[in-house]
C-alpha cells in the first residue's frame, strides 16, 4: 500500500527505525532505495542518484559487480556462516594471506572481526594486553590526536576527539586518554617539523604510561576530512620508537586505495605496529573487518599470564561469505588499474573545485586521491542539503562545515563533473 505516492514500509521506517546519529522525534528525510547497480541508487519513485558516498566510502567498484556478485553466489551454495571458533575455511585463510601480502612486511597476523569499531577495538586490546603480557601492566593509555574519529564503540570513543567530536555526552564514562593537537601540516605544502612538536611533548611526558599512539594516517575523516603531510607520520614513528611505544594505523577509511596508494602509511614509506581495516574490504558487500600486526606482539600476547589469549571473539568472525566477496574485491584491486583512475579522479576534483575557493563562505577546498572536499565557514544545513540531492541527482551527505565525497572508482569523468556541481550547490546553499 502507497500513501501519497510514498511505500507504506518508509512511514514504517519514519516511526520506528533510528537512522545513525539522528533523533526519533525529528528524523529527517530519507530516500527509499528499491536497487542500485553501477554508481546509481535507484528510488522507488523511479529516480536515480549517483552515489557520491560510495556507500560511506565503501562500495568501490559500484553497485552489482559481476565478479563480486558471482563470489557472493558461489559461497552461498557452499555455506554461508560456521562459526571461527575451532573450525576454519579456505576463503578466511585465503584472505588472511592476500591481507599480509598486501600490507606493510612486519604485519603478520591477522584477527578478522565484524567492523571497523571492533577492528579499533581489538587493536586497543592488543596494544594494552601485549604491555601487560610482557610486565609493563602500568602502560594503560593511548595517545590520540584532536580531530580523530576511530568509531562508535566504548573503546573507540575513547580515542575520538573528546572535545568537538560526537562523543563527549559519555566524557565521564570513557577511559581517560591523552591528546596531542592536531596535525597543523597541510598535506601538499612544505612540511614544518614544529607541527610535531605538540605530540612530541605528550609523548616525552607520558610514555611511561603510554602502550599505544594511535592515528588515521594521511586522513583525519569524520573528524574533519583534514589531510596531513607524510612527515608527520615519519615523525610519529620516531617518536613511538624511542620511547617504546606501539603504533596503530586506523585505515579504515584510507584503505584500499582511497588516497592514491593502496594504504595511506606507504606516502609515508612507514610501518604500524597494527594496523586496522574495513569499510571497502568487501567492496561495499558485507561488513567485515581485519586487525594485523606484527608477529613480536602477536608473541608477546601469546606468551602473557592466563593462558595468552586474545580475549576477543565475535561470532560472526571470519564469516564466509563476506570473507569470499572480499577475496574477490581484493582480487579486482590486484591489477592496480584503479590508480590511474584515482589519480585521475584527484586532478579532475581539483580542477573543478577550486573555483569554489573565491566564492563567499568557503574556507576552503581540498582533494586527495579519490576524495573531494568543500569546507564552508558555517555548517550545513543537513535537511535542506538532503532535499536538494534529490533534485540534483546526487547522493551526498555533508556533515558539519564539510560538503565532501568519496566516490567509487568506476565513476565516469561525467559522472564525476555531476558530482562536483551538486557539491558546489550544497555548499552555497
Amino acid at each position: 500500500m502507497e500513501t501519497d505516492g510514498t511505500p507504506a514500509w518508509v512511514a514504517f521506517d519514519r516511526t520506528h527505525l533510528w537512522h545513525p546519529y539522528t533523533s526519533m522525534q525529528a528524523p529527517g528525510p530519507v530516500y527509499p532505495v528499491v536497487a542500485a547497480s553501477g554508481v546509481h541508487l535507484e528510488l522507488s519513485d523511479g529516480r536515480k542518484l549517483i552515489d557520491g558516498m560510495s556507500s560511506w566510502w565503501s562500495a568501490l567498484h559500484g553497485y552489482r559487480h559481476p565478479r563480486l556478485d558471482r563470489a557472493v553466489a558461489g559461497q552461498l551454495e557452499k555455506m554461508a556462516h560456521v562459526m571461527f571458533g575451532g573450525l576454519t575455511h579456505e576463503p578466511a585463510v585465503r584472505l588472511g594471506q592476500s591481507l599480509i601480502h598486501l600490507s606493510p612486511p612486519p604485519l603478520q597476523r591477522v584477527f578478522l572481526c565484524d567492523s571497523g569499531s571492533v577492528a579499533v577495538e581489538v587493536a586497543i586490546k592488543m596494544a594494552l594486553q601485549y604491555f601487560h603480557a610482557i610486565g609493563q601492566p602500568e602502560r594503560r593509555r593511548l595517545v590520540s590526536l584532536r580531530g580523530a574519529y576511530h568509531g562508535d564503540t566504548t573503546g573507540c570513543m575513547a580515542v575520538c576527539d573528546p572535545v568537538n567530536g560526537m562523543h563527549n555526552l559519555f566524557a565521564d564514562y570513557l577511559p581517560q586518554h591523552l591528546f596531542a593537537e592536531r596535525p597543523a601540516c597541510p598535506f601538499h605544502v612544505p612540511f614544518d617539523r614544529d607541527a610535531l612538536a605538540p605530540l612530541a611533548r605528550l609523548v616525552e611526558e607520558h610514555h611511561h604510561t603510554v602502550a599505544a599512539v594511535i592515528v588515521e594516517p594521511i586522513v583525519q575523516g569524520t573528524g574533519g576530512m583534514n589531510f596531513y603531510h607524510p612527515e608527520y607520520l615519519v615523525g610519529v614513528r620516531a617518536l613511538c620508537d624511542e620511547f617504546g611505544l606501539l603504533l596503530i594505523h586506523d585505515e579504515i577509511a584510507t584503505g584500499f586505495g582511497r588516497t592514491g596508494r593502496m594504504f595511506a602509511t606507504e606516502h609515508a614509506g612507514i610501518s604500524p605496529d597494527i594496523m586496522c581495516v574495513g569499510k571497502a574490504l568487501t567492496g561495499g558487500y558485507m561488513t567485515l573487518a581485519a586487525t594485523l600486526c606484527t608477529e613480536a606482539i602477536a608473541e608477546g600476547i601469546s606468551a602473557g599470564p592466563g593462558g595468552g589469549a586474545l580475549m576477543h571473539g565475535p561470532t560472526f568472525m571470519g564469516n564466509p561469505l563476506a570473507c569470499a566477496v572480499a577475496n574477490e574485491n581484493l582480487a579486482l584491486l590486484a591489477d592496480g588499474s584503479w590508480r590511474k583512475r584515482v589519480a585521475d579522479m584527484q586532478g579532475q576534483l581539483e580542477a573543478e573545485l577550486a573555483p569554489l575557493r573565491a566564492k563567499p563562505g568557503i574556507a576552503d577546498v581540498r582533494a586527495l586521491g579519490a576524495i573531494g572536499v568543500v569546507e564552508r565557514e558555517t555548517p550545513v544545513d543537513l535537511a535542506r542539503a538532503h532535499a536538494r540531492c534529490g533534485e540534483l541527482g546526487v547522493w551526498l551527505r555533508p556533515f558539519g562545515k564539510l560538503v565532501y565525497t568519496m566516490p567509487p572508482y568506476v565513476a565516469t569523468t561525467d559522472e564525476v563533473s555531476k558530482i562536483t556541481q551538486a557539491m558546489a550547490a550544497l555548499a552555497e546553499l
